[in-house]
């Protein structure tokens, strides 16, 4: 589905940048990773962001010419396991080299700008001002070059407001509203008029209701 779903976002934001998060079994060897990476950015993506890649794959991916930005911290998904869970990290100054390490390596392997999640403030202002790429901060604060924030953050969606976010609409209720006035005009027979459809030539209509009622 990735290229479909690539040209997709593609036509509908076209001066979007698409850092095209790509899942573990498509850079399961330097050559699966080569091969999709390429696939995806001749269908529209402008990065990839291949979670946890290991560096040697990195290099090969940039070496030949695919931009991969990465992502360093705490890690989302499956991946969670090997560091006990979804948590901060960089807390002690051994967990928050651990961290810089990585980001470095990245760097130095070919990694056109990273993430950074969860990991304190001065620790992401550091790295940041240490590395040569962009660093984009998630729910890690300070003065990176960038921050993100989820969509269902930004629009007050998740049942629990998470510490790093902050809700700059509320999507819920402006659904709610929407969906209960479509609703109440079906029942009251308001929607849909007759302008909301169209109509068929007379002289046709006479012959598909003439074939239909000898069929």
């Amino acid at each position: 589905m990735a290229p479909w779903w690539l040209g997709v976002v593609r036509r509908a934001a076209k001066l979007i940048h698409i850092n095209f998060y790509m899942q573990t079994p498509t850079y399961a060897s330097r050559e699966a990773a080569l091969a999709n990476g390429a696939l995806y950015m001749s269908c529209g993506a402008d990065s990839l962001l291949p979670m946890g890649i290991n560096n040697d794959t990195l290099k090969y991916m940039a070496d030949n010419y695919l931009v991969v930005m990465g992502h360093i911290g705490a890690l989302s998904g499956w991946q969670t396991g090997r560091q006990g869970g979804y948590k901060r990290l960089g807390q002690t100054a051994e967990s928050a080299m651990e961290v810089f390490k990585m980001g470095y390596e990245y760097q130095e392997n070919g990694m056109m700008a990273m993430t950074i999640e969860l990991t304190p403030i001065e620790v992401t202002n550091a790295i940041a001002k240490k590395l040569r790429v962009p660093v984009i901060s998630i729910a890690a604060g300070g003065a990176a070059d960038g921050c993100e924030m989820v969509d269902f953050d930004t629009f007050n969606m998740m049942p629990k407001a998470a510490s790093h976010a902050k809700a700059y609409a509320d999507f819920f209720p402006w659904a709610i509203q929407a969906y209960s006035g479509w609703a109440k005009d079906v029942r009251s027979g308001a929607y849909p008029e007759d302008k909301h459809g169209y109509h068929m030539d007379e002289a046709e209509l006479d012959k598909f209701m003439t074939a239909l009622e000898n069929f």
